[in-house]
């Protein structure tokens, strides 16, 4: 270590390049520099007060003049030095004073770092955050699609510098599935209105075995909720018990234990009920492989001819275990057999009754091994939540911890079964040799953890909590690592714990696997098994919504209107399906109806705005969805009309209420007026149709003629129609309609140059005045603007129409073949039109601009002459 003489020596070393001749070199040791900086220190002028900052600051109660005394008095020098002096022989008090300083700047040091890590976290979480908003807002804007339509091949894209992983492109493939799932939405949607039981699960493992290319995942995920849940398959009407078993209520079955209070009794019963129905899906599914496994190795398996389960285990166990003419090292064999083993392999796949029978008959050497070990097998198995008695118990707990947890050989399959028979260390799940795979540790933590050894099932049925709880600390990569192909087990395993909420979220992450997820939620909300976010707790990106303080929810009608927005459009009667079934959660509670749970309506009033959103998206092709009028003037129903239990409405009358007229608003609104017109009438807003059709004509009326406006007057016309023989919508806006008809009549025939038939025409629309007498020009110029704004935002129009009709009637009587005396008398009475037309502009001067006047009186000079 440098001392500070070859410091200051090095210090002048660098300056040395900088020397000049004529300055005098300072040669000063460290003493005379600190010397000097004290001394100008002391010389340095403060800045003078202006007294304005101690009048501030004496307004808020602060004594500046004293502080600044006390800070100008202040020793820093003996800051870290003890509050009392310590003597050179204090060693207690110089170690005290050691340890409080080391405590303070430990103290100090880790609220550093826990800063620092704070914001490093804070940091990096806001990137994810960000990263993941993106992803759901390209997605939400439809770029997802887009982007696989254009790059069907490819599977991840980069926008903007975020990732995301695109969906599968279209193909025969995903329309099969589309197909397939719709027909089991479609046919539950049936048996909801019929009010009769449906096996949904079944139908959808049914579908998903018939087209999804990852099947056997699907599958496991659909019966282990089948398991859970307790569906039967639906039986032919030819059973005998068909009748019975077919009308049992299975929609929401399961809302009020689920959704209600979580300490409630039954509550407590259905988180019991999802442990022992995800062991028991476990179970089958392991002797499915057990069997799969003895077919493909028949010649290693040598089952013979016993297919009983103990035979096929021990077949098993050949496969598995006996490799090169002996068996694996950790496995002991009693009489010849893996005995251990087979027992365990039959509790395993759920042969209870089988296992007991197996070690029935090796009692005595089993016995010898394992003291009262058939007694506690049977004990164990036939009690009915898998519970030995308090003594068998602690005596199968003293053995454990004398004999089996230190011994160095014991079997792997003995010491399973005695840690489960006994629920003895519960925190040691994970056993070599017997836990092979994710489904063997999640089989093995239901079954030490569903049924603990309590006192009261309360405490029991807990359990499934703390299971749960272990899950998510592990992460989806720990279970699906990236470029191994186990996608979907995650969700299973989420499933398994009763964690629904956050199984659909994780399988909607797989694209390949997001038209699953999508009636897996609906298989949830049939059976009541899904919480749902109220419009408050919602958001229009995030599916999935978690909270520290309560359990997590499930945005299903945002998952819903995702699904569909794929074929809304084209296949707007299959998208309504899936609205459907956003309704399933509109109990929120099966003790109370929507109408009496505010939340329950909410869920009701967002399916109704989807239907109306895919209403919108036909683009004025719904008539098989809402309905439509023959010529006659009859009323052809849609289908909406037939599903309206599915909406909670009672009534037609609630249906144009509550769906039709809000989409016809929004119709009008966006300014699609001829769409708007349609759903007004067929909801049977008569009054607002006219008045709709009013605006509408008024709109086009100046426009030239075809296009739009003759489809709209066309329309107009067979409303009108068809009003006049329903006798509907009479009153005064009707006749303002029939004059803007009689206008545009008029505009039609004098592009035909037919005059007499467009001075007819705009006469009988009694808008403008034709008589010469000025009491009732004058009147009628007063009542003008009381007409329809449609009307009167037209005057200019009409004026100048009408002048035309009687300058181009008055060229043709001009030039007509008449007699001098008939032609005469035409001329006159098309000059006293005129004149009564011009009276009427005149008083109506200030509503049109100067040059329309102007072509008025060019006009009427030219019909004068």
């Amino acid at each position: 270590m440098e001392d500070l003489s070859s410091l200051l020596n090095t210090a002048r070393e660098l300056t040395s390049h900088v020397a000049r001749s004529d300055l005098p070199p300072v040669n000063l040791s460290l003493e005379q520099i600190e010397a000097q900086s004290r001394r100008l220190g002391r010389q340095q002028a403060h800045t003078p007060d202006n007294g304005k900052g101690s009048y501030l600051l004496a307004k808020a109660n602060v004594d500046a003049p004293a502080l600044a005394s006390s800070i100008a008095t202040l020793n820093t020098a003996n800051t870290f030095l003890p509050l009392n002096p310590l003597n050179d022989t204090d060693v207690s008090g110089y170690l005290k004073h050691a340890y409080e300083q080391t405590l303070i700047s430990t103290i100090e040091e880790g609220r550093r770092q826990t800063e620092q890590e704070f914001y490093q976290n804070l940091e990096l979480r806001a990137r994810k955050d960000w990263e993941a908003r993106k992803k759901r807002i390209f997605e939400e804007l439809g770029g997802r699609a887009r982007f696989a339509g254009q790059h069907a091949g490819m599977r991840s894209k980069k926008l903007f510098g975020a990732s995301y992983v695109a969906p599968p492109a279209q193909s025969i493939t995903m329309n099969t599935k589309f197909m397939a799932y719709l027909r089991v939405v479609s046919e539950l949607n049936s048996h909801r209105l019929a009010s009769t039981s449906y096996p949904l699960l079944a139908n959808l493992s049914e579908a998903a075995r018939a087209i999804s290319e990852d099947a056997l995942r699907i599958t496991h995920t659909y019966d282990i909720l089948t398991s859970i849940t307790g569906e039967r398959p639906k039986l032919p009407p030819s059973h005998t018990q068909a009748h019975i078993l077919n009308s049992a209520v299975l929609e929401r079955a399961y809302a009020r234990a689920y959704l209600g209070s979580q300490e409630s009794q039954e509550a407590l019963e259905l988180r019991k009920r999802i442990a022992e129905g995800s062991r028991r899906a476990l179970e089958f599914q392991y002797w499915e492989i057990v069997e799969r496994t003895i077919q493909q190795n028949p010649i290693d398996a040598g089952l013979g001819g016993d297919p009983s389960p103990a035979n096929k285990t021990r077949a098993f166990l050949n496969v598995q275990f006996y490799k090169n003419g002996a068996w694996d090292s950790r496995i002991s064999l009693l009489a010849g057999k893996p005995l251990w083993a087979i027992l365990y392999y039959l509790v395993r796949t759920g042969h209870l009754k089988e296992a007991i029978e197996s070690a029935s008959q090796h009692a005595t050497i089993l016995n010898s091994q394992e003291e009262l070990f058939t007694t506690l097998l049977q004990t164990w198995a036939e009690s009915p939540d898998r519970r030995l008695p308090l003594n068998l118990r602690e005596r199968l707990l003293a053995n454990y911890n004398s004999h089996v947890l230190h011994a160095r050989d014991v079997d792997p399959f003995k010491l399973a079964l005695i840690k489960l028979i006994g629920r003895i260390d519960p925190q040691r799940r994970n056993i070599p040799l017997v836990i092979a795979s994710t489904e063997d540790w999640a089989w093995f933590q239901l079954a030490m953890a569903s049924f603990r050894y309590r006192f009261r099932i309360d405490e029991e049925a807990v359990s499934l909590k703390d299971f749960a709880q272990s899950l998510l600390t592990y992460k989806k990569s720990h279970f699906e690592p990236e470029g191994k192909p186990r996608r979907g087990i995650w969700a299973c395993l989420l499933l398994i714990c009763g964690l629904f909420e956050q199984a659909v979220a994780a399988l909607y992450e797989i694209p390949e696997l997001q038209v699953e997820a999508v009636h897996l939620a609906i298989s949830l909300s049939y059976y009541g098994l899904l919480r749902v976010p109220s419009k408050a707790e919602s958001s229009d990106v995030e599916i999935l919504i978690t909270s520290p303080v309560r359990p997590a929810m499930l945005n299903l009608a945002l998952l819903v209107s995702r699904y569909i927005r794929q074929f809304q459009r084209t296949d707007p009667k299959e998208a309504l399906q899936y609205v459907y079934c956003i309704t399933l959660n509109s109990d929120k509670s099966s003790s109370l109806a929507p109408k009496q749970n505010p939340s329950s309506r909410e869920q009701v009033e967002i399916a109704r705005q989807l239907v109306q959103r895919v209403i919108l998206g036909c683009d004025g092709k719904w008539d098989d969805l809402v309905g439509a009028f023959r010529e006659d003037g009859t009323k052809i129903p849609g289908i909406l009309e037939r599903s309206l239990p599915l909406l909670h409405l009672g009534s037609l009358a609630e249906y144009h209420e509550a769906v039709l007229l809000p989409a016809a608003d929004e119709c009008e609104q966006e300014g699609k007026l001829v769409d708007a017109i349609k759903l007004y009438n067929i909801a049977g807003a008569h009054d607002t149709v006219i008045a709709c059709l009013t605006r509408a004509l008024g709109n086009v009326l100046s426009e030239p003629m075809g296009g739009e406006g003759d489809s709209l007057e066309s329309l107009t016309r067979n409303i009108l129609d068809h009003y006049s023989r329903r006798g509907d919508a009479i009153g005064p806006k009707r006749q303002d309609l029939m004059c803007l008809l009689k206008v545009r009549e008029a505009g039609v025939a004098y592009d035909d140059k037919q005059y007499e038939t467009a001075l007819a025409a705009i006469e009988a629309s009694g808008l403008i005045p034709f008589d010469g007498d000025v009491q009732a020009i004058t009147r009628k110029a007063d009542s003008f603007k009381e007409n329809d704004e449609a009307i009167t935002m037209n005057l200019s129009h009409i004026l100048l129409l009408a002048m035309n009709i009687l300058h181009g009637l008055h060229g043709k009587v001009k030039h007509a073949m008449h007699g001098d005396n008939s032609r005469t008398a035409a001329l006159a009475e098309i000059r006293r039109k005129s004149r009564a037309l011009m009276m009427f502009a005149s008083m109506q001067r200030y509503r049109m601009s100067a040059d329309v006047y102007g072509q008025l009186t060019r006009l009427d000079v030219a019909v004068a002459h």
